[in-house]
């Protein structure tokens, strides 16, 4: 199959390929792990290569949705039996996983070919991967920028053409904002549509939520078919949905009655770029026959920052601590970089009292939020505050977190705020820049309310397809 043939599909297109006999699942196999041979030694995009268990599995013929469909999996939370999940951190490095991650399991039931795991910073801290361990990801749309984080390897992959769809995860915006640096649709979805288990039901307060990212709206829904569901024992729980994901491709949303923001909870106007991606979609919006106007919750970013330093600090700190019991290793000077050490540090020191305020003042936060909503369908924002950053912008080894989140406040701010709240959110790659990087516009819905999201997405894809734009590395 020639690449260009392989690339103007999606994993739908490319699983019905499978499923009428044009393609096998093995040649389908060997397309992607030629593309990652061609691509990764310039974008870094895949960090650990598991082409003999893909190519067991395409030739086991699976079956189901995604039949044939080559994939790769996030290396944080991408637990795969016998294969190590070392989350962008020589600390964590070369401890295989025992067995997979319920996760995991429902992809591969889907009928999807895991060919490797991807790229992230060390633990998933950062808006950018660029790790020590790994070496930074790279943009397909311009190398020297970044790709977003924490996902940042999987949205390469996508970006690049090497695969159609690939794992992510998110837990202040990992899933949006690789979507937005390089040019897919990423949804989070509700919080607990997805399982974390078995080894996990909660971390970190229930911020993190898991999906894919991808270039169509139809696969982010189908995938989510695929995967969605409780599991036995999840402390969270999602409304269940009327009607299955796909079906609501296409379908008319309505008009909707659609907050939007330009400005960031400090007050500060976005970069002129995002602001004009969003005003063009407020426009396109109207066309559409929506009500559009300017609005946005009264919220503190002194509080949503404390708040998500309190968790995201404990929970690195559980997590770095239960390895050290698990293995009797503590972690050496140079096992973590600077950033991942300091914030461990203060998770170690963050007390009962100090957590569960946290707790409580997110779930404040998620009310105040909630009230907004019964005003508004959607509440539209950029992904981000500024378009990709240029490699190197954010300093790894910076020790003290509250000097190295400080400038980070202002390009990510909107996207943290659906993992206080759960609710589902979905970047859409409907702006780029004068010279070529992609912006992400990112519009919030109900709780629980994927569905409306996928309506909406799927009017504005059909409004202004995004299909055709592609890097200059696909050629």
């Amino acid at each position: 199959m020639a690449f260009d043939e392989y690339a103007k599909y999606d994993a739908l297109g490319l699983a019905g390929l499978v499923k009428k006999g044009d393609v096998s699942a093995s040649e389908l196999a060997e397309e992607a792990i030629s593309r990652i041979e061609k691509h990764n030694p310039r974008l870094n995009a895949v960090v650990t290569k598991m082409y003999d268990q893909g190519r067991a599995a395409a030739a086991a013929k699976p079956e189901g949705v995604f039949a044939g469909v080559p994939f790769l999996l996030k290396d944080i939370l991408g637990d795969y039996a016998g294969v190590p999940t070392q989350s962008g951190s020589k600390y964590f490095s070369g401890i295989p996983a025992a067995h997979d991650s319920t996760l995991t399991a429902r992809f591969k039931a889907a009928g999807v070919v895991i060919l490797g795991k991807t790229n992230v910073p060390e633990c998933g801290l950062l808006p950018t991967t660029e790790s020590a361990f790994y070496g930074p990801a790279r943009n397909p749309w311009n190398t020297d920028h970044s790709t977003g984080g924490s996902s940042g390897g999987s949205g390469a992959a996508v970006a690049a053409g090497i695969v159609p769809i690939a794992h992510a995860n998110d837990g202040g915006g990992s899933i949006r904002i690789p979507a937005a640096c390089c040019g897919l649709v990423g949804l989070k979805p509700t919080r607990a549509r997805n399982p974390l288990g078995p080894n996990l039901g909660d971390i970190m307060g229930g911020l993190i939520s898991e999906h894919i990212v991808s270039r169509t709206v139809r696969d982010t829904a189908a995938m989510l078919d695929c995967t969605s569901g409780p599991e036995t024992g999840d402390p969270y729980w999602a409304p269940p949905v009327e009607n299955p994901f796909l079906s609501e491709v296409g379908k008319v949303p309505g008009k909707l009655r659609i907050a939007y923001s330009v400005t960031n909870l400090a007050g500060n106007k976005v970069h002129p770029e995002c602001e004009k991606g969003v005003l063009e979609t407020v426009k396109l919006l109207r066309d559409l026959g929506h009500e559009v106007e300017e609005a946005a919750p009264a919220l503190s970013i002194d509080i949503m920052a404390d708040s998500f330093m309190a968790l995201w600090a404990s929970g690195l700190a559980m997590q770095i601590d239960g390895l050290t019991m698990l293995t009797g290793k503590t972690p050496a000077e140079g096992d973590l970089e600077g950033l991942t050490r300091g914030l461990y540090e203060v998770g170690r020191t963050i007390s009962a009292v100090q957590y569960q305020l946290a707790i409580v003042q997110l779930q404040g936060m998620a009310r105040q939020v909630g009230h907004f909503m019964e005003k508004w369908d959607i509440w539209l924002t950029p992904t981000l505050g500024a378009p990709p950053l240029a490699l190197g912008t954010i300093d790894i080894q910076e020790r003290d977190p509250v000097k190295a989140f400080a400038p980070i406040h202002d390009y990510v701010p909107f996207t943290a705020i659906q993992n206080a709240t759960g609710q589902p959110a979905i970047s859409l790659p409907l702006h780029w820049t004068a010279d070529g990087l992609p912006v992400g516009i990112m519009f919030a819905g109900p709780f629980g309310g994927e569905a409306l999201l996928l309506r909406l997405a799927s009017q504005l894809e059909t409004a202004r397809p995004w299909a055709d734009k592609r890097p200059k590395i696909w050629n």
